[in-house]
């Protein structure tokens, strides 16, 4: 598993992880066993960067369960979802609790409260229960708040919505990020399975073969991951088989033509 430097952290993340939305939101032996199973396909291929959220119901305490006993394999990043800052305190406790006690990067989940949780998410970084500060946002118009929470010097990554049918990111998110060394994680990549539900013929990925791809989410992989802002991106899957072929991406990457190519599929 290729491993890319983690904007200005100099944290070493795979260019593949994993997203636990919906995917991890189970309850009972046999969906635990199974997301267990995923677990086990991701730590084996490298893709050791797990992402959650109180707002994903029990991913977070799933997710903290499939680690037990080897916490120290994996790449934590959950968020605080909370309007205010006692509700932020508790989620993270809770999170905390989940994760053996610390989370590498926490993230403010849709920005919501960030001047507050913010304030909360820095004094846990000077007791050592975090790593690292992040904060997302899925929707465009809220792109120029994003901004500025970057451009408070606070944060260390932010989480974003990119694939070839959204594209806002290009404008000013994803240049901001490269001027301030920011970890860039990517959420969405297949368009929260939009992209997947008519995928392009096998002929019409043979251009693409040269680059180890083999399958429709291998390209939209690699299409994102061809950018160089880009770190980490985190499909989620409930199919061990199917984290085994996202996290095979890696190099040589997509120059224009490539991505031009997967974009064009997409659109079809």
């Amino acid at each position: 598993m290729e491993h890319r430097t983690f904007g200005k952290t100099r944290l070493q993340v795979p260019v593949v992880g994993m997203g636990t939305w919906q995917t991890f939101d189970v309850r009972g032996y046999g969906p635990e066993a199974n997301a267990r199973a995923v677990v086990d396909a991701a730590l084996e291929a490298g893709a050791n960067f797990f992402d959650s959220s109180p707002m994903y119901g029990q991913a977070e305490r799933v997710l903290g369960k499939t680690l037990e006993g080897r916490r120290d394999q994996a790449f934590i990043a959950t968020k605080v979802w909370a309007s205010t800052a006692a509700e932020g305190q508790r989620q993270i406790q809770k999170a905390l609790g989940f994760f053996g006690g610390k989370v590498d990067l926490y993230q403010i989940h849709n920005l919501l409260a960030w001047r507050d949780q913010l304030v909360t998410l820095e004094k846990l970084v000077g007791e050592n229960k975090i790593g690292i500060i992040g904060a997302t946002h899925y929707s465009a118009s809220a792109f120029d708040e994003l901004a500025r929470v970057m451009k408070t010097g606070r944060i260390q990554a932010i989480q974003i919505p990119y694939n070839p049918l959204e594209r806002e990111v290009e404008k000013i998110i994803l240049p901001l990020a490269a001027e301030l060394n920011l970890g860039v994680v990517v959420m969405r990549p297949f368009g929260e399975g939009g992209l997947m539900r008519n995928p392009p013929s096998e002929s019409d990925l043979a251009p693409l073969k040269p680059f180890g791809v083999t399958t429709w989410a291998q390209a939209l992989l690699k299409w994102i991951l061809s950018d160089p802002r880009c770190h980490v991106a985190i499909p989620a899957t409930s199919k061990p088989a199917r984290m085994t072929e996202n996290a095979s991406v890696s190099a040589p990457w997509f120059g224009e033509t490539e991505r031009a190519l997967v974009t064009r599929l997409a659109e079809r």
